[in-house]
């Protein structure tokens, strides 16, 4: 199996719970650490190691790039290098970040950076997490709607046979023109 093959095996069946919670914005989120200790069950399975490294590319305003990188430890061919796939995060160091001591602002961008890395990797979105959607009590004036799955369509057209009402559906998800004409002629 190639270093592909494996990342897109991680990527397709991989599943993080949100175990942190924010109590300022009341919602769940993952961590970086939460992360990692959902990639462990397929390191041994496929072989594989995940490494992270960090490192300080501008000192004013500080800012750091964070690479995860996902390796096979098969050598290729001529090179001496490991195969490997790498994702990378850039995060800035808020210096004015209240309540926090020096080292814990850099820890803080580190983590943040960590699991944004990680994230780009193994293509966890995050859209729907309220870590990355939350407003901290600014309205919001734009919604995005769910695309609707095969699945979510079949329920629709049932729900319209017994009289629903197509203006519900639209409300809730996005739909193509196809399936809002199909829809309606139901």
């Amino acid at each position: 199996m190639t270093i592909n093959q494996k990342l897109t095996q991680i990527q397709t069946k991989f599943k993080s719970k949100k175990s942190r919670f924010n109590s300022f914005g009341k919602y769940y989120f993952r961590s970086a650490e939460d992360i990692l200790e959902a990639t462990k069950p397929f390191l041994k399975e496929l072989d594989v190691s995940v490494t992270i490294k960090e490192e300080l590319i501008s000192f004013d305003p500080p800012v750091m790039q964070v690479t995860a990188r996902l390796s096979n430890g098969e050598e290729e061919k001529g090179t001496g290098n490991n195969k490997s796939i790498t994702a990378v995060a850039i995060v800035g160091v808020d210096l004015d970040q209240k309540g926090m001591q020096m080292p814990q602002r850099y820890g803080a961008a580190s983590s943040y950076g960590k699991k944004y890395a990680l994230g780009n990797l193994f293509l966890i979105d995050d859209t729907q997490d309220a870590d990355a959607t939350n407003s901290h009590g600014k309205k919001q004036t734009i919604t995005e709607k769910a695309i609707i799955s095969a699945k979510q369509l079949a329920k629709a057209k049932d729900y319209v046979k017994s009289g629903g009402k197509l203006d519900a559906i639209k409300s809730k998800y996005s739909l193509t023109k196809e399936q809002e004409k199909e829809l309606a002629t139901l």
